[in-house]
């Protein structure tokens, strides 16, 4: 069969050198939070840190961002909550002076109402995200473990949209939660969402004992995600080679090869696709959403509520901090950012993979999870060389 061309918007790249500025910039507020979530990364405590980032020192990292240049990258406030400092307002009305796009990622407590986003939006915030666990109080709430939290959440969701704020919605995947997904994709479809971002659960903080899935369920769990493209706005956090999925599939679609038996897609994947089928959606009618090539310490920064900046915020490596060193010269010149922006650094399989230049796997993860951040990412099982039309893939990573 002669070789059809795969779509050249099967993964994005971002537009400039991710090595000379970061598409986006995390910056943990507070790790104060009245939610106990079992997967916390943060492991949030119940009141704010001492050492914490002032509003003036807060405002000088923001201006920091903004010394990167144009475009600026997208400034995001989390936590914790970051309701919890009385100063968020006046942060993002900064940081908007500054010419940032400011993003907020606050947690579904009695502080989230129609109010406090109404002030964020008159601010100047573009975006929040959301966390949404499960499909049903139940579900989400024994999650987060403080009930109400769904449908604060809900409420949230819809008074945003209402107010002109874009919404991602975050859901972390694990033993625990991955079930509902069909059931959280049907709520995303229904209230509407920029981004649906799937977290491939990091075995860290409050998590590393929650559950993650196995090599084999990730892959079923991806695929079926890259199902649902024409559907909801699909993304990944910690889950790179939905980056590599998105490649195979585009491939084995041109070439009309059936993909389950192709990639031994297993019983996961059937159930959750079987599920999906009864919702009755049809064909569905968006443009795949294709994957973005950011990686942590490549096109992505983190800074913790005391100022030490990190390639991810799940991994817990200090490359610098903001104190005492500018954020752009630690993200462009120490060697923890620049190792891990250097494919030549990987090993295991990650180090011997085709497909390295547009995953590169979660250093995150490996790291949880070997004590090496080069290491091979231990939720992906797939054995370098084994698919079937390499002719294609490197067509397409050159197209």
């Amino acid at each position: 069969m002669a070789v059809v061309p795969a779509h050249p918007r099967a993964v994005r790249s971002v537009r400039h050198d991710p090595a000379d500025r970061p598409l986006l910039v995390i910056w943990e507020a507070t790790r104060a939070c009245a939610l106990a979530c079992v997967h916390c990364r943060a492991e949030a405590q119940p009141g704010r840190h001492a050492r914490e980032l002032d509003t003036e020192e807060a405002t000088e990292l923001m201006r920091q961002v903004a010394s990167f240049g144009r475009p600026s990258p997208i400034f995001i406030i989390t936590g914790g909550d970051p309701f919890e400092r009385p100063d968020l307002t006046e942060l993002v009305r900064r940081g908007r002076a500054l010419g940032l796009a400011m993003a907020v990622s606050p947690s579904g407590t009695a502080k989230l109402d129609g109010a406090a986003l109404a002030g964020l939006q008159e601010a100047g915030v573009t975006a929040i995200s959301l966390s949404l666990d499960g499909a049903t109080a139940e579900s989400h709430d024994g999650f987060r473990r403080v009930p109400g939290t769904f449908e604060r959440t809900i409420d949230a969701w819809a008074q945003a949209r209402a107010l002109g704020i874009r919404v991602q919605v975050n859901t972390t995947i694990s033993r625990r939660t991955v079930e509902q997904l069909p059931q959280v994709a049907s709520l995303v479809r229904e209230q509407g969402a920029m981004t649906w971002s799937a977290f491939m659960l990091v075995p860290m903080g409050r998590g590393a004992d929650l559950g993650a899935l196995s090599a084999a369920e990730a892959e079923d769990v991806l695929n079926y995600l890259y199902d649902l493209g024409p559907h909801v706005p699909i993304k990944t956090t910690e889950g790179h080679h939905f980056r590599r999925v998105a490649l195979q599939r585009a491939v084995l679609a041109q070439r009309g090869v059936d993909h389950v038996e192709a990639l031994g897609l297993g019983g996961l994947y059937a159930d959750l696709t079987a599920r999906t089928a009864a919702l009755g959606w049809g064909p569905g009618d968006r443009s795949r959403r294709p994957p973005l090539n950011v990686n942590a310490g490549f096109g992505f920064a983190f800074v913790s509520h005391v100022g030490t900046v990190h390639p991810s915020g799940f991994l817990p490596v200090a490359a610098g901090d903001v104190r005492e060193q500018s954020l752009p010269e630690i993200y462009r010149t120490s060697p923890l950012f620049t190792g891990l922006r250097d494919p030549r650094q990987r090993t295991g399989r990650c180090g011997a993979c085709e497909f390295a230049a547009i995953c590169g796997g979660s250093r995150s993860r490996a790291y949880a999870m070997t004590g090496d951040p080069y290491a091979t990412d231990p939720l992906c099982g797939y054995e370098p060389g084994t698919f079937p039309y390499p002719e294609d893939v490197a067509a397409l990573l050159a197209s």
